[in-house]
């Protein structure tokens, strides 16, 4: 391990090998920290929080504070934060709530740039890139390679699917579907992402039938239900037509969002 002098760790945090603690950082007394991490200049890392190893946590980072909840009155909650994560300069991370399952969870090979917010009882998985300035509300669920752009609100309870896109800017009151690229606020849907399926090899075959599935469910007029019938009867039952579909039959807290642009990709 190597400690900055001037950085303060507290005799009870379990540091792995090759951990670096970088000038006036503070490390409190719950802290786990794996092996291969470095925490920057004076960032802070406190509360019941497990970072995972190979993290990278930039200077005047936050992560670990209790959530900005009014109801939180101090019960034992947590953070964790999985293996090769990016968390840049001035992030704030804070820990779950009693209420909310008492966890907020970074999955692995995140990228969460500087400035980002991420509230109580969030849940971003894997390879997920959150860029500059998003503030997230409370029990929001971000899933494996997506993507959101600068300056983005989302609004609590709100889901952003596998390998969406949602562009700088936008306001999101409501879940955006896998593989689909939304804009705008609030957000309108543009069909699918097709830069990011092309960027990760999906097959063109997988394309096209993510294309003819998002003009059923979001350019007809059809329920959810004939919509997805239709589509169970007329595409393909690829593994990710089954996730898009699942996706839109789940329970959601604030309903999917199913209005599309007039610029849509066709």
């Amino acid at each position: 391990m190597e400690i900055h002098p001037t950085a303060i760790v507290s005799p009870k945090a379990e540091l792995g090998e090759n951990v670096k603690v970088l000038p006036y950082s503070i490390i409190g007394s719950q802290v786990t920290i794996g092996s291969g991490s470095v925490i920057g200049p004076h960032a802070i890392v406190d509360g019941r929080t497990t970072l995972g190893r190979n993290n990278q946590v930039f200077p005047f980072a936050t992560v670990g504070y209790p959530p900005q909840d009014i109801s939180y009155k101090g019960e034992d909650t947590e953070c964790v934060i999985g293996d090769g994560n990016i968390i840049r300069e001035s992030v704030t991370i804070h820990r779950g709530t009693a209420k909310g399952g008492g966890i907020t969870r970074i999955g692995n090979g995140c990228c969460v740039m500087a400035y980002v917010h991420v509230a109580h009882d969030c849940n971003i998985g894997n390879h997920v890139i959150l860029s500059s300035g998003i503030g997230m509300a409370g029990h929001v669920e971000i899933h494996d390679h997506a993507i959101v752009g600068g300056m983005v609100a989302i609004h609590q309870f709100v889901r952003i699917g596998s390998f969406a896109f949602v562009g700088g800017m936008s306001g999101l009151r409501m879940d955006i579907p896998p593989y689909m690229l939304a804009h705008g606020a609030p957000a309108k849907l543009y069909g699918p992402n097709l830069v990011g399926l092309r960027r990760h090899k999906f097959p063109m075959q997988t394309v096209q039938a993510l294309k003819r599935a998002y003009k059923i469910l979001f350019r007809s007029t059809l329920t959810v239900k004939d919509a997805v019938d239709k589509i169970r009867e007329e595409i393909e039952p690829l593994p990710e037509i089954e996730k898009l579909l699942q996706f839109m039959q789940e329970d959601s807290r604030r309903g999917v969002t199913r209005w599309g642009s007039d610029e849509a990709v066709e």
